[in-house]
């Protein structure tokens, strides 16, 4: 009797326990969840500098049709892969960001990006060279919202369109009859690898090799070859005989090419899509087309970049932030994007569509995008950037010869590739 009442006593004592726990801090947990769920769901996304507006009316479409909140805030998209590094970690980072191809391979290797799962339906409305510039060893990483490569612009109250020169040569040879140091014919950022690739490029030099599964190959560097070299001495040329600007060597030059071009003190340059704006706004009369030819009768052979939308690894809606890429990517919002911005976009079908065609600028990039090479998305890219630029910066201003200064370029290049990425 007494074992009895001492385990009455016992099990009494138990669901008194039992019921405070359950009133104490679990309680409070769950509470605190219930909160959170009941509380709209937001996502941050990062668009790029002066695009955000054309992308407005799909991200109240989506707040609608998902019940979200989405803030937008425009930041350079070259840089956001670097603010994400602190914002991230800091819970302070975007679900959904914007970036460049080439720094896919970087973002994935640190683990900065997420991978998304994409069916090959809807990987097949995109350019195939799009959709493969956000794969990094067969996984898909983003989806393409732009395409981009440099092109010639030129001004048409300073030059007719039936005078334009066909031919490199041709604008050097123009160039001479006009630059006096205030003004200039052609002038384009060619101590910069990113411009100076379309013509290093087009005398067969390149960044990296293929390997044999048709990616990469990082020990195969070809920025000094004999190709490379070469179009290293006639880049050369330009600086050499006063055609370009001194002002404008490294990479703040950009600048003073497009002010003179603005200004209607250069009659064409070498830029992208991304200034279409700019110099609409500016009054110029520009008019636009491929890059020229080469003496050797190939076409320059600028990059092939890509823009993507991308979800950070750090989301705490990855599922909602995943659905709002594919649906700010899709047709129909790249469509509305390209009307808007005038980023040429990477669905296929918009390639023929009347908006697109009828452009001067989309059908120089398409018309480029035939002679031109994808950007590598790898990491080791990173390591090819500042000893290219500054190679060709010593070629421009003459303290260096292009086999030298290119040759010293591969070395560190390759030092960089080994002490960084081995076994990579």
């Amino acid at each position: 009797m007494k074992k009895h009442k001492k385990f009455i006593g016992m099990m009494s004592g138990i669901a008194l326990s039992l019921s405070l726990v359950a009133c104490g801090p679990q309680d409070d947990a769950k509470d605190k969840d219930t909160k959170e769920a009941d509380k709209p769901k937001e996502l941050l996304v990062w668009e790029d500098v002066l695009k955000g507006e054309g992308i407005k009316d799909a991200i109240a479409n989506f707040e609608k049709e998902h019940d979200v909140k989405v803030t937008m805030v425009e930041k350079q998209y070259t840089k956001q892969i670097e603010d994400l590094r602190l914002d991230g970690p800091a819970g302070t980072g975007p679900d959904v960001l914007t970036i460049p191809s080439d720094q896919i391979g970087t973002a994935v290797t640190e683990g900065l990006i997420k991978e998304l799962k994409v069916d090959d339906t809807m990987q097949g409305i995109y350019t195939e060279a799009a959709m493969d510039a956000q794969k990094v060893d067969g996984k898909v990483y983003g989806l393409p919202k732009a395409v981009e490569t440099t092109m010639l612009y030129y001004n048409k109250d300073l030059i007719s369109e039936d005078k334009l020169p066909t031919t490199l040569e041709g604008w050097y040879e123009y160039s001479k009859g006009v630059a006096d140091g205030k003004k200039f014919g052609f002038l384009a950022l060619f101590d910069q690898v990113y411009y100076a690739n379309s013509v290093l490029s087009g005398y067969g030099g390149y960044i990296f090799g293929q390997d044999d599964n048709g990616g990469y190959d990082p020990t195969d560097i070809g920025i000094n070859n004999g190709g490379a070299v070469e179009g290293a001495q006639y880049i050369q040329k330009f600086y050499k005989e006063g055609l370009f600007p001194s002002g404008i060597i490294g990479e703040k030059g950009i600048s003073v090419i497009e002010s003179l071009f603005t200004e209607g003190k250069a009659a064409a340059i070498i830029s992208g899509p991304w200034n279409v704006e700019p110099f609409t706004k500016a009054g110029v009369n520009w008019g636009v087309q491929k890059l020229p030819e080469l003496e050797n009768g190939k076409n320059m052979a600028a990059f092939i970049g890509v823009k993507s939308y991308n979800v950070s690894s750090y989301s705490k809606n990855a599922e909602l932030a995943e659905e709002f890429v594919k649906y700010i990517a899709n047709e129909e919002n790249s469509k509305k994007r390209y009307e808007i911005t005038q980023e040429v976009p990477a669905v296929a079908a918009l390639a023929n569509d009347p908006v697109v065609t009828e452009s001067a600028v989309a059908k120089a990039v398409a018309e480029q995008s035939k002679f031109s090479v994808l950007m590598p998305n790898i990491p080791q890219m990173n390591e090819v950037w500042v000893p290219t630029d500054s190679a060709l910066q010593t070629i421009a201003t003459g303290k260096a010869q292009p086999k030298e200064a290119l040759d010293q370029a591969a070395e560190t290049i390759k030092g960089q590739i080994e002490a960084k990425h081995s076994g990579k």
